[in-house]
């Protein structure tokens, strides 16, 4: 497809870009944020050529990120910059710590809001650049979450295989104990691992599931207490968590206001029916609903949208930050 036109509300994240100085300052821009955050000063520094950043005065012609003690990393390169794009997308992840913990959703659907055929077929219903994306994310996050859904209908490693970066904490919730402990998941060492399941369902003296350690945190209900699972990450240090599917634990996390962030990618892919993206309780008039300010970024062929579900909702008649402004057009052709 001819690119006719371009938007600065929607940005390219281009595939193919994992070894570069964009991927690579996003990386050390995660890495050093704690220490930072603890030293309480303004810094500024170049793209990193490798796994450190190089700090560089204040106005310097190679600054490319800024930290401030107050707000976490911001972004100095123009928007014509190569590395632009990916390094805006990721700043707002990085920039997590102890102090300031976050906690970023994703699901990818269709155009009709599915994330799987009702056999539970998923792969793929994005392309490879959300791929790319999700194992970006499991790079920056301490730890990764997903529901036994995702474990039995896609049996993932949940690692970084596709990206460097080190593979985060593997989390996974089972409240009535429906696994077996064949996956890959429970039997390899790629990571460590905590199986979060049902009290009354967790043995006398249990203390793994395969080579995962056995959690127990779901009452007799089925319900999880989201904000004591955030509790126990933290306390383990785990500044940044990623949920990453499916559809129940996402919108679970959501209901609990236990997400600071979602990324929904959409593909150009109707199902007509299957297994749901977001499901919540159902509000009884539009004004209850969240408008969470937004970011647009292009995918390879899917769109993702970046929710800051902290930010303030933008006032009456407005989209986001993706337009409906009275200075911008009210429609804008993108590709």
């Amino acid at each position: 497809m001819r690119r006719e036109e371009s938007d600065d509300s929607v940005q390219p994240v281009l595939a193919g870009v994992d070894t570069d100085e964009g991927w690579q300052t996003v990386l050390a821009a995660a890495a050093c944020a704690e220490a930072l955050d603890r030293g309480n000063e303004a810094r500024t520094f170049a793209l990193a050529g490798g796994p450190e950043l190089k700090q560089v005065p204040v106005g310097h012609p190679d600054a490319a990120i800024t930290w401030r003690p107050t707000s976490g990393w911001q972004q100095l390169l123009p928007s014509s910059d190569p590395p632009h794009a990916l390094i805006d997308l990721y700043l707002p992840v990085c920039s997590a710590t102890t102090a300031r913990p976050i906690t970023v959703g994703h699901l990818g659907q269709s155009l009709d809001g599915f994330i799987a055929t009702h056999a539970g077929e998923s792969q793929f219903v994005t392309g490879r650049a959300n791929i790319l994306h999700l194992h970006r994310m499991r790079a920056l996050s301490d730890a990764i979450v997903v529901g036994a859904g995702t474990v039995a209908a896609d049996d993932p490693q949940l690692t970084t295989r596709h990206v460097s970066g080190p593979n985060p904490l593997r989390v996974v919730l089972d409240p009535s104990r429906r696994l077996g402990d064949h996956y890959r998941v429970f039997t390899d060492d790629e990571a460590e691992t905590l199986y979060v399941c049902g009290r009354s369902l967790a043995r006398p003296g249990e203390t793994h599931f395969g080579r995962a350690r056995v959690v127990p945190a779901f009452d007799p209900s089925g319900a999880l207490d989201v904000e004591e699972l955030l509790r126990l990450l933290h306390a383990r240090g785990c500044s940044r968590t990623f949920i990453e599917g499916g559809g129940v634990t996402v919108s679970m996390f959501l209901e609990a206001k236990g997400l600071d962030r979602l990324h929904i990618a959409i593909a150009a892919l109707i199902i007509g029916n299957g297994r749901p993206a977001i499901r919540l309780a159902p509000p009884t008039s539009l004004g209850e609903c969240q408008r969470p300010s937004y970011r647009v970024f292009r995918m390879g062929g899917d769109v993702l949208f970046d929710c800051d579900l902290r930010a303030e909702a933008p006032g009456e008649g407005d989209t986001g930050n993706g337009g409906g402004g009275s200075g911008e057009p009210p429609v804008t052709r993108i590709i």
